[in-house]
């Protein structure tokens, strides 16, 4: 996860006053965890991780900047990629290789701006459903106000082996359909669900795209799924996107665990 936004862009927007943070806390335990095994680690070809989150059986949902190599600019090779269903201290509820995704039609990596942000966001099309009746995929919802407290799950470069929740972060401005939190993000959180917690199970109302800092403190950023969700869809549907150059079974295995540490 890049930090890039400017601090300027920030400070051109009205924060709202914010609750009290809660402290991340980490769900490396079955119990703990219970309730958020669809959020899974995204593996990128053991170089690097992102945070995904199964919204269907067969659909991941992250951020669009996590499928392009940093150094190059390119977009990642998808038979690199797996998805590791509540990933923790060495073991995954399922493992499913990538087989197509699709990135908002107006995103361009490299291009520094919030305008940017807006777009990051990404579905990635796993080759076998996810099954398994204790990953339940989440629902998404629409965009929180300025000031609506939500909460966060993320991997990250300081917790890699399991992830952490932070169950209290405020919105403390959104623009269009990029939000500003003050939820506690680092490296690897890129594609983290942020919730919502109105109703009978939390929703997916953000996805994070960029940490940064205002004022001394560090905030997130993030992409509204909104609108953006709808435009992934019809994407898939036209069968747009990019495959994976080659199908698990020819000269991978898409059953057993294949993890390497970042």
């Amino acid at each position: 996860m890049r930090n890039w936004i400017k601090v300027l862009a920030l400070a051109l927007m009205p924060m709202a006053a914010m609750a009290q943070d809660s402290r991340l806390k980490s769900l490396e335990t079955t119990d703990a965890g219970r309730e958020w095994m669809a959020v899974g680690r995204l593996d990128i070809g053991g170089a690097g991780f992102c945070t995904g989150t199964l919204i269907s059986p067969t659909i991941v949902l992250t951020a669009a900047h996590c499928l392009f190599d940093k150094v190059t600019g390119q977009r990642v090779d998808l038979s690199d990629v797996e998805f590791l269903a509540a990933w923790r201290l060495g073991r995954a509820s399922a493992y499913r290789a990538a087989r197509r995704a699709v990135i908002h039609p107006e995103y361009q990596f490299g291009e520094d701006s919030t305008a940017r942000i807006g777009s990051d966001i990404a579905l990635v099309e796993l080759w076998q459903p996810i099954r398994n009746t204790t990953v339940i995929p989440f629902e998404t919802g629409a965009r929180p106000a300025r000031g609506e407290e939500v909460g966060v799950v993320s991997y990250a470069q300081d917790r890699a082996e399991a992830p952490s929740l932070q169950e209290v972060c405020s919105v403390m401005t959104r623009r269009s359909d990029v939000l500003v939190m003050s939820c506690d993000v680092e490296f690897g959180a890129s594609g983290a669900p942020v919730f919502s917690f109105e109703g009978d199970r939390p929703r997916i109302v953000s996805v994070v795209a960029a940490k940064a800092e205002f004022n001394g403190q560090r905030v997130a950023v993030g992409t509204t799924v909104e609108d953006s969700l709808d435009v992934l869809h019809r994407e898939l549907s036209a069968g747009r996107g990019f495959i994976a150059d080659t199908p698990p079974g020819a000269a991978r295995n898409n059953v057993g665990a294949r993890f390497v540490k970042p």
